[in-house]
């Protein structure tokens, strides 16, 4: 072999490093066994493991919502900036952010009464002031909603629990949804994002039923998978978008089924967007307005979610069996004793049923 063959041998082996053998000829120590690929947290929290992670935010709560029997839900959205009387020591506080559990800086809170008779409140402070009064009475309405429809789903006879009250599982809105649910004996789901800043799940949530995703979308696909029912409170940027985004599913049919949208407390959104312009400028449909309906008390907004639950899914789950069957069946499993047709459905519906 030539000396320039002999260099380019030497060359290449020079950056494989020798393996070390001890003096006495011994072989080298056992290596540890390598980590399974599915326990493998470096791997798993990698760039090559995203499918992985996205694939169990899809599998994880599925294998949840079957072994907690939940067959449906109606999802409520609204603002999770503000809290509730009680929970911010009877006055009312911003939070830093959307599922936050810091406050607003002091400057941008609603001004105190002490405040505003002192005169020391700014013109962002007094606004807010008038606007917390609101968001206090909608935080009171969406849990006494939330309680409503709960009790009446619970009496609905069936194996598996329908309708279930969901919320995004931070505080604000979301906290009374499930608040309203749990204070009515029922099972409520609470789907949180981690986000960069300190947050929690609410204290209402089923402990079973408490979620948290990494990845938005698959937050999203949660909450329109099993919904038949939307409630949307007022809020900001997240509300809007999961509104919008129903609303676009719903206008290019791409929901395999039908889905009742309640839009409550038509005096802020009204304010808020202006949905006659686009149906003026022909941007949508003037059918596309009667994809949602607004409500201004809980029991408007109940009677709206009863009429389009039991139109569009119990009369049609009762039509293989007669109305009177349907009543034995309810009776004999002692879940509506004492309850008419009538009582269950609403008089109305009940005459459509005959």
């Amino acid at each position: 072999m030539s000396e320039q063959g002999i260099g380019n041998r030497e060359q290449g082996t020079a950056s494989v490093p020798a393996a070390v053998i001890p003096v006495n000829g011994a072989p080298p120590p056992p290596l540890e066994s390598a980590p399974l690929a599915y326990e493998n947290s470096e791997f798993l929290n990698s760039a090559d493991g995203r499918l992985i992670r996205i694939v169990s935010e899809y599998m994880e709560p599925l294998a949840r919502f079957r072994r907690e029997q939940i067959q449906d839900t109606v999802v409520f959205f609204g603002s999770a900036r503000f809290r509730g009387r009680e929970e911010a020591g009877h006055e009312l506080e911003l939070l830093a952010n959307t599922g936050s559990v810091q406050p607003a800086p002091s400057n941008e809170q609603p001004a105190s009464v002490p405040e505003i008779a002192a005169g020391q409140a700014t013109e962002l402070q007094l606004k807010r002031a008038e606007a917390a009064v609101k968001m206090a009475r909608y935080y009171e309405d969406a849990r006494q909603l939330a309680g409503m429809l709960t009790k009446w789903a619970r009496r609905i006879p069936s194996r598996r629990h329908r309708f279930v009250v969901t919320s995004g599982g931070g505080p604000g809105i979301m906290e009374a949804a499930n608040r309203g649910a749990h204070e009515a004996s029922g099972k409520t789901i609470g789907m949180n994002i981690r986000l960069p800043f300190e947050q929690h799940p609410n204290p209402y949530i089923t402990p079973s039923l408490n979620f948290e995703f990494h990845y938005f979308f698959m937050r999203k696909l949660w909450f329109a998978y099993l919904a038949k029912a939307l409630v949307v409170f007022p809020g900001g940027f997240g509300t809007l978008d999961e509104m919008f985004e129903i609303l676009t599913l719903a206008q290019t049919h791409k929901l395999a089924k039908k889905i009742t949208v309640v839009v409550y407390g038509s005096e802020y959104w009204k304010k808020v967007f202006n949905l006659d312009v686009l149906v003026d400028t022909g941007a949508i449909s003037p059918k596309d307005i009667e994809l949602f309906q607004f409500a201004d008390s809980p029991e408007q907004a109940f009677e709206l979610l009863r009429k389009g639950l039991t139109e569009n899914y119990l009369l049609a789950e009762a039509a293989a069996g007669t109305l009177a069957e349907s009543q034995e069946m309810i009776q004999g499993e002692d879940l509506m004793a004492g309850w008419t047709v009538e009582d269950f459905l609403g008089p109305e519906m009940a005459k459509t049923s005959k």
